[in-house]
């Protein structure tokens, strides 16, 4: 993400390479468990889901659970760049949780919902009855008992106060975060640092999980839903893991709840637990014609505000610029920065920061925000008619390419790291400062974000025709049935709806 707003930073090279690939490697993150135990009585439902949902303007008050709430309330909004306003969807989210604060432990705890403008699979709660779920998770969602399946799970953690023993732990976190911004030569490092302790203070004990998976699946089924969600929504997210992981084969326990039980025990567990109310596919509502009204056309992917990943290409209308990375490299658009990771370990880093002293390029260079410098290899250069500047650095295990280019009062930063030895760093980011470029003025305005289409199956589609449709990926008929909960043997028949991704 390079928002149009830049904030100055340095780099700390020691770390670059071994950070980039460890931050891109997982995006999609568990957000339910299982537990050991079954439920043993039978639910019957008693309560469908709620056409006048509650709606919750603020937590209650005089709530000290609330108090701490609203103070992470602010951080966690802004991390997750913003809130995503849809009255269509923000209804939707409303009506389901409405569903299920019927049945909940506390029917009279207060919540307040709030869609986070953010690609990332994830959804959390913090203590005072603050819900979150990212538009990302809407969009990989396929009907509503999906997403009760994840709020009546974060619900369930409210409830049972698993927020107030989280926070015990949250002044060690802050400790070990001041340390690290102090020890570290980067103020941007230290705010990483930052940001992976909230993550952290996010997970809630093994226990905890378990205990919030049992209240949330009963949930499920006394408020009407599909108790089966949480396991069909489990596989969904695990097939999402597998399709955006650098290497698909890698140990998924990389992400900040490696706490949670893996995929498949998370899977049958959740299974096991609905049994209780009865077989599946015979039981409970689905919300799926409601659900998919109420997202289709929902951004999907990056913001206009982030700029935009095409295959190899990262553009950022806003900005006016462009840049591909070579053949075979994945591009990551973190909130900090653009990466991407390729074969070989390399790793890319790419963002801006505001020129305010205008000094030469080379001088920026040697100004001490590169760690490992080797001075004598920082050169003037040009790109693409663009000044710039090149340079060489090396430290630890890695070697380093550093390229700045000016555009007006910015400065575009690229770091490109390969293993110390490797013959590869001089073609990989060859190419690399060769095809940034401003876009033409043809380019920023044919670029639209991408958003979520519920289209009707018509005769003679095939998963592959509407496959086709699809755009910013590929592999599209890959991402055609991740989103769609499709298998390779699954066949689409008329009058089915399905998503699509489109302009």
């Amino acid at each position: 993400m390079i928002r149009r707003t830049v904030i100055d930073g340095r780099i700390p090279t020691r770390r670059g390479g071994k950070n980039a690939r460890l931050m891109v490697a997982f995006l999609a993150t568990a957000l339910l468990s299982a537990c050991q135990s079954v439920i043993e009585q039978t639910y019957e439902p008693t309560v469908s889901p709620s056409s006048n949902p509650q709606i919750v303007e603020e937590v209650q008050k005089n709530d000290p659970r609330a108090q701490l709430g609203a103070r992470e309330h602010p951080r966690i909004v802004a991390s997750y760049g913003g809130e995503y306003k849809d009255a269509k969807t923000e209804r939707l989210v409303a009506r389901i949780t409405g569903a299920l604060t019927a049945v909940s432990e506390n029917p009279q705890q207060s919540y307040r919902i709030t869609i986070l403008n953010s690609p990332a699979i994830n959804a959390f709660a913090l203590p005072g009855g603050y819900l979150y779920v990212t538009r990302g998770l809407l969009a990989l969602a396929n009907d509503a008992s999906e997403v009760a399946a994840v709020l009546s799970h974060e619900m369930a953690h409210v409830t049972a106060n698993h927020g107030i023993e989280r926070q015990q732990r949250e002044e060690a976190e802050v400790i070990a975060s001041r340390v690290v911004s102090e020890v570290l030569s980067s103020n941007l490092a230290g705010k990483q640092a930052l940001a992976r302790g909230k993550l952290r203070l996010a997970a809630f004990s093994r226990n905890q999980e378990l205990q919030a998976d049992v209240i949330g699946v009963r949930m499920l089924g006394e408020a009407g839903y599909d108790p089966y969600a949480a396991a069909r929504f489990l596989d969904s997210m695990a097939a999402y893991a597998r399709f955006t992981a650098v290497d698909p084969e890698a140990d998924q326990s990389l992400d900040f709840l490696s706490s949670h039980p893996n995929a498949p025990q998370r899977v049958e567990l959740a299974r096991r637990h609905a049994r209780a109310f009865g077989v599946e596919g015979t039981i409970g509502d689905r919300g799926r014609d409601y659900y998919l009204a109420g997202i289709d056309g929902i951004l999907y992917g990056d913001s206009p505000q982030e700029g935009y990943v095409r295959g190899q290409t990262f553009l950022h209308g806003q900005l006016g610029i462009r840049f591909d990375v070579p053949v075979g490299f994945q591009i990551d658009n973190k909130a900090e920065a653009v990466l991407a990771t390729g074969p070989g370990d390399i790793a890319i880093r790419f963002d801006g920061v505001a020129d305010t002293a205008g000094r030469s390029l080379t001088d920026y260079i040697a100004s001490g925000w590169v760690t490992g410098l080797q001075p004598d290899t920082i050169h003037p250069i040009s790109v693409n008619g663009l000044e710039a500047a090149t340079a060489r650095a090396s430290a630890d295990r890695w070697d380093f390419d550093v390229t700045v280019i000016r555009i007006d009062n910015r400065i575009y930063r690229f770091l490109t790291a390969v293993p110390k030895g490797s013959s590869a760093l001089e073609s990989a980011a060859s190419q690399l400062r060769s095809s940034f470029r401003r876009m033409t003025r043809a380019e920023v305005q044919s670029l639209k974000p991408l958003r979520i289409r519920v289209v009707t199956v018509r005769s003679g589609d095939t998963m592959a025709t509407l496959a086709a449709r699809m755009m910013g990926t590929d592999r599209k008929l890959d991402l055609f049935r991740l989103i769609n909960a499709m298998q390779i043997t699954s066949t689409v028949k008329p009058g089915d709806k399905v998503k699509i991704i489109s302009e």
